[in-house]
Order: C-alpha cells, then sequence, then structure tokens
C-alpha cells in the first residue's frame, strides 16, 4: 500500500505507474522492480500472503496456483482501507497493544475480510459463493465455552466452509463477526455476576477478560456504561 509518493515500476502486466493511496500488488515468481515518480520521498507498508493463506479464502481444498491477482496496481477504497486496519491491528498486535486471544480471532477476521474483498473483485477466480449450512453450530460452539477461543479456521473446518464463507454468513446472521459476538457474551455473564455481588475483578476473572481494564472497554461499548456504574445501581436497588 503506498502512502506517500509515487513509483514507476515493471509488472507481470508491463510498465505500471501507481500514486499515494494505490496498491501495489504481484503473484508469485512475477519479476518487479521501483524507480520513484518525482523528487518526492516514497513510503509503503507490504503484506506478504502466501499462496496456501489466498486459495484457503475462497474454497476448502482449492488447489494451490489456482487463484492469480488480474491487477498489478488497483484503486479500491473499500480495500484499502480494510488493508489499513489490518496493517494497524498487526502493528499494535506485535507491540504488545492487542494480546488477548479475542484480539487474536479479530486479527484473523480482518485477515480473511481483506482476502475476501481481494477475492471478489481483483482476482482471476472470486470468492465462493454461500452454501446451505447451518451456523448455528459455531454459535453454539462459541457459547458453550466463552473462556475458550477457536481459530476462525477451526470453527470455518467444522462446519465445512471457508474462512471468507464462515465470516460473511456469521456477520449475516447475527450482526457482528465471531470475536464480538464472544466479547458480548463475555460482558452478558460479567454483568449477571456483578448484579449477584461479585466484585469487578472477580467478575473479569470469571468472564474470561484479560482483566478488569479489558472488562470495562468491552462492558462500556456493548451496554454503554461502566461495570462500576452497574454495580453501584444494582447496589442501590438492592438497599431500596
Amino acid at each position: 500500500m503506498l502512502e506517500q509518493g509515487g513509483q514507476r515500476s515493471a509488472s507481470g502486466r508491463g510498465p505500471v505507474q501507481a500514486l499515494a493511496g494505490d496498491l501495489i500488488t504481484s503473484n508469485p515468481e512475477e519479476v518487479h522492480d521501483g524507480r520513484p515518480l518525482g523528487d518526492g520521498p516514497r513510503h509503503w507498508r507490504m503484506l506478504h500472503l502466501d499462496v496456501e493463506t489466498m486459495t484457503s479464502m475462497a474454497a476448502p481444498g482449492l488447489a494451490p496456483g489456482t487463484i492469480e491477482l488480474v491487477q498489478p496496481v488497483l484503486r479500491d477504497a473499500r480495500l484499502r482501507s480494510s488493508l489499513h486496519e489490518l496493517l494497524s491491528a498487526m502493528s499494535d498486535w506485535a507491540a504488545g497493544v492487542r494480546s488477548t486471544d479475542a484480539d487474536a480471532l479479530a486479527l484473523e477476521e480482518l485477515l480473511v475480510s481483506t482476502c475476501g474483498l481481494l477475492l471478489a473483485d481483483h482476482c482471476t477466480l472470486a470468492a465462493t459463493t454461500d452454501v446451505d449450512v447451518d451456523i448455528a453450530a459455531v454459535r453454539e460452539r462459541l457459547a458453550d465455552d466463552t473462556s475458550r477461543v477457536p481459530a476462525l479456521s477451526e470453527l470455518a473446518a467444522s462446519v465445512g466452509l471457508s474462512k471468507y464463507q464462515l465470516l460473511r454468513r456469521f456477520v449475516r446472521a447475527y450482526g457482528v463477526p465471531p470475536h464480538a459476538w464472544l466479547l458480548q457474551q463475555r460482558a452478558e455473564r460479567a454483568r449477571r455476576l456483578i448484579r449477584d455481588g461479585q466484585g469487578l475483578a472477580a467478575a473479569a476473572h470469571a468472564s474470561a477478560f484479560a482483566d478488569q481494564s479489558h472488562m470495562t472497554r468491552v462492558f462500556g461499548q456493548h451496554f454503554g456504561f461502566t461495570p462500576g456504574a452497574w454495580q453501584r445501581a444494582t447496589a442501590r436497588r438492592l438497599a431500596q
């Protein structure tokens, strides 16, 4: 993703030019180079996707080498936004800013979403269409043990879908991706425990949050008020 400057380069489809905001792509074994356009500096961030990763997004069991990117320079605002979010999340993960099990699942979902946009609009093989599979079993598996976060690949394999197919179907069915749904269940459990008199730190631990501050952040996003406010409101109600 070219973030600053411009570049003229060779590609598998001949000479191309890219400017800030453009996405530069290359297929495996393609020879490519780069020379600056103008006198200003260039700055870009790169993501390497191996062949197996890309093919696994399209359909289970698809042979490697089936998919090829069709354009060396892409001008796609939605894909650029998704890639930017993914790269930022990866930087946070590397820096330890995001380090929980739910963060790992969220990062995998961002990768799948970005690859899905590539498959849908910029590859020789589009992402496969939805198949008639009941994904309620995936939700039930997450609900059975909210302290354990399976990988998206594990969840997809359990119902015979690609990761991209599962992510798209889950969001369509439940309104949020699996990691967000799981955090909602943890927040609901914490709310019940606090209502029943559990302390905040103990409720966070029992609800599988990384710590109390993590619970507070998710709780506030889900309910619109903090666990402390809920604890005080519950105590006042019981005192009446």
